[in-house]
C-alpha cells in the first residue's frame, strides 16, 4: 500500500513544501549560472523512468560547453565550473528535479535515474531497478554514490526495489542529509563523474 498510494502521496507533498521553500536559493543560482553558463543555467537530459519510461530530468548545469580544437568537448573535470563545483558538492543542483517529482516522474527516494544509452546493456537483474520511479536520492546513494563500482550500485537499487518502505525511505532521507552535509561520495575516486557503464 505504500509503495503503490502513500509514497505518491509523501512524494508530492514534500516536494511541493520543498520547491517553494528552496525557490529564492534555486532563482539565485539560476541567475549565476546563466551568466557562467553563457544563457544555459539548466540541464535537461531523456532518463529511463519507471517501467523504463522516458521523461526529461532537469538540473541545474554544472559544466560548461567548452570544446577542444577539434570541437569535441573537454573532459568533464576541465568543463566543471567553479560555481558549478559547489553547487554539486551541495547537491543543490538537484533541486530542480523536485518538479520532476510533483509531475509524478520521479519520486523522491528510489534508483537514480541512468543514462538511456544504458537500458540495452542491463541484463534481467539490473533491469528490475526500473520497477519503482527513479528518485533524487536513494539507497545506493547513501552507501557510496559514485564512489562505489556499477556492480555495488545495482545490488543496492534492486536491493532498495524489494525493500521499500516508509521507514526505508525516511532513513535514506536522514543519511543523505547526513551525505550532503560531510559531501562524501559525490565524485569517483579518480574523477569528477563516475565511469561510463559498458555492461558486464
Amino acid at each position: 500500500m505504500y509503495n503503490n498510494f502513500i509514497k505518491r502521496i509523501v512524494d508530492f507533498t514534500a516536494a511541493l513544501i520543498g520547491f517553494i521553500i528552496l525557490l529564492p536559493l534555486l532563482l539565485i543560482l539560476t541567475l549565476m549560472l546563466y551568466f557562467v553558463n553563457k544563457g544555459k543555467p539548466f540541464f535537461t537530459q531523456l532518463r529511463p523512468g519507471k517501467n523504463e519510461v522516458l521523461f526529461k530530468i532537469i538540473k541545474l548545469k554544472t559544466m560548461n560547453d567548452n570544446k577542444d580544437v577539434n570541437g569535441n568537448l573537454l573532459p568533464d573535470a576541465l568543463r566543471l565550473t567553479k560555481i558549478g563545483k559547489f553547487v554539486r558538492k551541495t547537491s543543490l543542483d538537484e533541486i530542480p528535479q523536485l518538479l520532476n517529482v510533483i509531475k509524478g516522474e520521479m519520486s523522491i527516494i528510489g534508483p537514480r535515474p541512468l543514462l538511456t544509452n544504458y537500458l540495452h546493456l542491463y541484463d534481467a537483474f539490473q533491469k528490475r531497478r526500473h520497477e519503482v520511479k527513479p528518485g533524487i536520492t536513494g539507497w545506493a546513494q547513501v552507501n557510496g554514490r559514485n564512489a562505489i563500482s556499477w556492480d555495488q550500485k545495482f545490488e543496492y537499487d534492486v536491493w532498495y526495489v524489494d525493500n521499500v518502505s516508509f521507514l526505508l525511505d525516511f532513513k535514506i532521507i536522514i543519511k543523505t542529509i547526513v551525505k550532503v552535509m560531510t559531501s562524501e561520495g559525490i565524485n569517483a575516486s579518480d574523477s569528477s563523474t563516475i565511469e561510463p557503464f559498458n555492461g558486464k
